[in-house]
């Protein structure tokens, strides 16, 4: 018995899938590189590793980017949050906490 033949048009949107992924990844380091460079500043002159009020405005930008694109804002928020958390246990660290 022989296998299936791939669907083309399925393969065509699951490379589509992967380029947007190897893209994301490429965003997300370069957003960490700076984001470390961030948590450097701060920690030689001894600024607090969060900025709620900053932080709190760019969930609110966000969302409304994510409205005006038709992506969940509940989805980009929770996103957002993911990698504010990570930021600043990156810049505690620098900070050595």
């Amino acid at each position: 018995m022989s296998e299936p033949q791939p669907d083309p048009v399925l393969a065509g949107f699951r490379s589509s899938i992967d380029n947007i992924d190897a893209a994301l990844i490429h965003i997300l380091a370069e957003r960490f590189r700076i984001t470390k460079a961030v948590g450097a500043y701060k920690a030689e002159r001894q600024l607090p590793a969060s900025d709620p009020g900053r932080e709190e405005r760019q969930i609110a930008r966000l969302r409304k980017l994510a409205e005006d694109a038709q992506l969940d804002p509940e989805f980009s928020e929770k996103f957002l949050r993911f990698i504010i958390q990570e930021v600043i246990r990156h810049h505690e660290q620098a900070a050595g906490k």
